[in-house]
């Protein structure tokens, strides 16, 4: 027989008290109020609960509804917790569907008109810096040349994959002249960069700012530790990462038997090799023509801000989010699930200066798709992702607030199991 208290209508049952939390919704003195504590020897035969206080028929309701607002809470919160390793309940040809058939269009004067426009600012720059020769205006050209020698290897980049026109040859010229220009081999890097494309948010499999494994992150040194998670070590690592790649993998950009490469792709590193060395020889030259400070001054410091430029937002596109995000081994991992581990990121008015790299998960899925189409192609896409896209921060008119995020996720981003097909990272 239900506990039971007496009412000016009889018994009547005591109110279901949930085994749910009632956390900021019951006063706190709500179980040791008087009203429920049972005495009076008199009902024991009939099983009777009779509290020193009796309840009316409002503080009933009133606690009714109070339960009921716990439970309907708890409820709501599981519907909307949300796993982002579960797989998706969507495939890539249900993604590709939602674009816009135009979007899938590339316009090789389009694409050459940013070429134009990069190419023309950064001689404007030079020239500028030259004339003006103040040391108030240098470093004000350093930011902005070295910025704009990162627009210049986003167009590279989209030579690369195939998305700046439908003639491999004009991608080939103008990847190597845009690419070669700022000391990357283009040819090298399209490969490896197709690699990371195809094993996005694999252990092991992933070339690009992929974690490192316990075991890997245990062996190496304080100084190898420092380059890798110390700020601002991680942002000079680009040209020691063509040379060498990361830690635990071998090979070089530059070297045609590297393993990076397959037999029938040494001739295209060989003549991408030949094109860097052909810009580093014509920069020896310079050197002596003007004098190395100077060059140092026009070319050298741009360089590295350039440098800055691409390891923070290529790290950013992969680390950062405010809730971790798996990587994958084994048959857990395929080309969908890895690519929705990417982030887009807001960049205020760098959006339009580095070509939209920032609207990264749709190009991650899709690289055929023009740079001056993503934005529209993942506005029609996100109905179909659903929480699997994560909408970023919006920015300042500088991208100031990723900083700490940068900064955070170096801290906190260390290293994955060496087991487990559904990792994340620990530190």
């Amino acid at each position: 027989m239900e506990s039971c208290h007496i009412s000016k209508s009889g018994l009547k049952p005591l109110p279901r008290i949930y085994i749910r939390p009632i956390t900021g919704l019951v006063p706190r003195n709500y179980f040791s109020n008087p009203r429920f504590l049972h005495t009076s020897k008199c009902f024991s035969d009939l099983k009777v609960t009779a509290p020193l206080k009796v309840a009316s028929v409002e503080d009933d309701e009133e606690i009714n509804e109070r339960m009921h607002g716990i439970n309907k809470l708890g409820e709501q919160e599981e519907e909307t917790r949300f796993d982002p390793a579960a797989p998706p309940p969507f495939n890539l040809a249900d993604v590709r569907a939602t674009i816009p058939q135009h979007c899938w269009v590339k316009d090789p004067w389009k694409s050459m008109s940013y070429v134009v426009r990069d190419v023309a600012l950064v001689l404007s720059l030079a020239a500028a810096v030259v004339y003006i020769n103040n040391w108030l205006f240098w470093p004000l050209y350093w930011v902005a040349q070295g910025t704009m020698f990162w627009a210049l290897f986003v167009l590279g980049h989209d030579c690369g994959h195939g998305s700046f026109s439908n003639n491999p040859k004009l991608n080939s010229l103008v990847g190597h002249l845009l690419h070669s220009s700022i000391l990357v081999p283009y040819h090298g890097w399209r490969i490896s960069h197709r690699i990371h494309h195809q094993n996005q948010g694999h252990v092991e499999n992933d070339e690009s700012w992929h974690p490192l494994t316990e075991k890997i992150y245990m062996s190496l040194d304080n100084n190898e530790l420092a380059w890798r998670f110390k700020c601002p070590f991680p942002l000079l690592l680009y040209p020691f990462y063509l040379w060498g790649r990361s830690p635990g993998k071998t090979g070089s950009h530059f070297d045609p038997t590297s393993e990076l490469f397959v037999p029938s792709e040494r001739k295209y590193v060989i003549t991408s090799s030949l094109c860097w060395t052909a810009m580093a020889a014509i920069l020896f030259g310079l050197g002596f023509t003007m004098g190395p400070m100077l060059l140092l001054k026009l070319y050298g410091v741009p360089y590295w801000i350039f440098v800055i430029w691409l390891d923070f937002v290529t790290y950013m596109h992969h680390h950062g989010h405010q809730d971790k995000l798996p990587w994958y081994r084994g048959k857990e991992w395929s080309y969908l699930r890895g690519g929705l581990t990417t982030l887009d990121r807001d960049y205020g008015w760098m959006n339009n200066i580095h070509h939209d790299i920032g609207t990264h998960v749709i190009h991650h899925l899709f690289p055929q798709i023009p740079h001056y189409r993503l934005i529209e192609a993942t506005k029609a896409a996100k109905p179909v992702l659903g929480k699997y896209y994560r909408e970023p921060e919006r920015s300042g008119p500088l991208p100031f607030h990723l900083i700490g995020v940068f900064i955070r996720s170096l801290k906190e981003d260390h290293y994955v199991s060496d087991t487990g097909d559904v990792v994340y990272y620990q530190n």
